[in-house]
């Protein structure tokens, strides 16, 4: 069994600044703030979370291959 990563470089599309942050294993996060530029990053279609779409881990229940909330 696969060790789940709680922790992800978050990376924005628009400006390129990379942040880590600790993911939250209850819950998906569907809106995050980059601290740089200001932009509110959405999950693209498709993805539950802004994790999955644009971190270097998908968030934990996708790792573990149980359902998301999204």
């Amino acid at each position: 069994m696969a060790t789940t990563s709680y922790q992800s470089l978050l990376t924005c599309p628009m400006c390129g600044h990379v942040k880590s942050e600790i993911m939250p294993t209850d819950a998906c996060q569907f809106f995050y703030e980059c601290e740089n530029c200001k932009t509110v990053l959405r999950p693209k279609e498709g993805d539950c979370c802004v994790y999955c779409s644009y971190g270097s881990a998908k968030c934990p229940p996708i790792q573990e291959q149980r359902g998301c909330c999204g």
